[in-house]
């Protein structure tokens, strides 16, 4: 299902990138709105070929690409809303990227938590290996009798 939510997520955002050939005419000033929706597409596109790729991303890769992909989606809403009258840019395109951005957010959120459980767990698996090397095998805490020396009860 992630698989599918990626792939809807990469789909939805090169939809976007369909309005970069637009902008190209935009006035003098727009061009970094250009730049950054083709930066998107890259994003987008190792997104894309990630999902059909025999060899998937790790968490890591995930959070990694998700968070370019989220912090891309901040400044392009940032410019467009600041520059929406002069470079013409659409409200529905905003609106569009917002909602896009929220999404990828979503997505970064689950790759970053996997990506602390991960290392949670492999804390605690290196914790407990530390203390099964140190322990003594005969359940004790001496090395020589394997524990405290304990009395015989009742005759000899």
């Amino acid at each position: 299902m992630r698989r599918y939510a990626t792939l809807k997520l990469a789909t939805a955002l090169a939809g976007l990138g369909l309005a970069a050939p637009a902008l190209a005419q935009a006035p003098s000033g727009c061009e970094n709105l250009q730049k950054l929706v083709q930066e998107r597409q890259s994003i987008v596109q190792q997104l894309n070929a990630s999902t059909k790729a025999k060899r998937k991303m790790t968490p890591q890769q995930a959070c990694g690409t998700f968070g370019r992909l989220v912090g891309n989606g901040n400044a392009l809403i940032k410019f467009a809303t600041a520059n929406q009258d002069w470079c013409q840019i659409p409200a529905t395109f905003v609106d569009g990227m917002k909602a896009d951005n929220e999404k990828a957010d979503t997505f970064r959120g689950q790759a970053c938590n996997a990506v602390k459980q991960q290392a949670t767990m492999q804390r605690r698996a290196q914790q407990q290996a530390q203390q099964r090397q140190g322990a003594n095998p005969f359940g004790g805490s001496d090395s020589v009798t394997g524990g405290a020396m304990r009395v015989p009860q009742g005759a000899l």
